[in-house]
């Protein structure tokens, strides 16, 4: 990053910014992000955007359009409300088992939109679970089961069980009905490379996937699988599928913003577009620690104080900016250390990159797009 992009963020806040910490996402860069995934994506796939990683309506809002797609991945309960209320036509893959109470406690609210939603099922356990709700509630689920091809993270892993859930869903087609499979599988970017070659791991979770839609087939014969949601990806793992899929559905979120976990070379060809900018309270030309105040004057150090801090990211403006190694961390009032001959002041801004936008998006009230040194707030989905 060059400092002169930062500085003219720092001016733009200085002059439309609210004075506080601000969740900052550059929508230039986003644009870009989203035509190099429309680019690249494979026609035979759908886009699902993952609603964590992108949970604010007006971003969402711009990547249904940009990638022509209404299907989301829903990770929170209430968030499903917030989607429908974005558009009336999503349909929704939930990316994680809900536990049985919180569907029954948000049912009647999504009742209407049922059709429209599928949930994960990681276990005939919690397909009873469902059953027995189904069969009280006089509906039917539509049911996503969760297949392991690798990640080891729950879901089916052996045959035996798959079939049990296959079988339950055919003895029940009033109040189940089998609409996908899930499997995620970003263990492949995870595993340390040296050690196990992505394209290998890739090929062989692949093959594990296929085997559970043969399985689909031989036991769910009246099942059309070329009909189902076969889910997978992941921005970890999204250019594997890109190659050569069993998948047609593909999700992914985070590399839109490319947090610093996603700084990987994979992705190098994406932009960082989000920041946390936080105001500059205090500058000290020669901080002194407490007690230590003669040491200090042998090796001064100049320290600023911001606004709120302990974000996990990285600080990217000023560059070379760190937390002050004897001072410790603080989310009220940090502390960071400043390199030699570094500008800044009261009043301006430090940047961070954070390491993933569905952690931070929550913490912030709103998101503020900046575009041509103007910023627009945005209001974040929150519970």
């Amino acid at each position: 990053m060059q400092d002169a992009y930062f500085q003219q963020l720092t001016e733009c806040l200085k002059q439309s910014g609210n004075g506080l910490q601000q969740l900052v996402i550059d929508i230039e860069r986003y644009e870009y992000n989203l035509q190099l995934m429309r680019s690249l994506w494979p026609v035979a796939c759908i886009p699902r955007l993952v609603v964590k990683s992108l949970a604010n309506s007006e971003l969402l809002r711009l990547a249904m359009q940009r990638l022509n797609t209404r299907a989301l991945m829903v990770f929170h309960l209430p968030h499903i409300s917030s989607c429908f209320e974005l558009d009336s036509q999503v349909n929704i893959l939930l990316g994680k088992p809900m536990p049985i109470q919180a569907v029954v406690t948000h049912l009647d609210e999504i009742y209407t939109n049922l059709p429209k939603i599928q949930w994960l099922i990681d276990s005939t356990e919690r397909l009873k679970q469902y059953l027995g709700l189904a069969i009280h509630k006089g509906c039917r689920f539509s049911i996503s089961l969760e297949i392991d091809v690798g990640l080891h993270r729950g879901g089916f892993q052996v045959e035996q069980d798959f079939v049990k859930a296959l079988q339950l869903i055919r003895q029940h087609p009033e109040h189940l009905q089998l609409t996908g499979l899930m499997g995620y599988d970003v263990h492949i970017a995870k595993l340390p490379a040296p050690i196990f070659k992505a394209a290998e791991r890739y090929r062989i979770s692949q093959q594990r996937y296929a085997d559970f839609i043969q399985s689909v087939q031989t036991y769910l014969p009246e099942c059309d699988v070329t009909q189902l949601s076969l889910n997978g990806g992941g921005s970890q793992t999204l250019l594997h599928h890109f190659k050569q899929t069993v998948c047609n559905d593909l999700a992914f979120g985070s590399v839109l913003l490319k947090p610093t976990d996603f700084n990987l070379p994979i992705l190098q060809d994406f932009q960082p577009a989000l920041w946390i900018a936080s105001p500059i309270l205090k500058r000290m030309e020669s901080f002194q620690l407490p007690g230590l105040e003669m040491l200090s004057r042998l090796h001064p150090t100049t320290a600023i104080c911001i606004y709120g801090g302990y974000w996990r990211g990285e600080c990217v403006y000023p560059k070379g900016a760190k937390p002050h190694p004897f001072y410790g961390r603080s989310t009220n009032q940090e502390l960071w250390q400043l390199p030699k001959n570094c500008a800044v002041k009261v009043d301006d801004y430090v940047v961070f990159q954070p390491a993933q936008s569905e952690s931070t998006l929550q913490q912030f009230h709103m998101s503020y797009f900046y575009h041509q040194q103007v910023l627009k707030g945005a209001l974040n989905f929150r519970e």
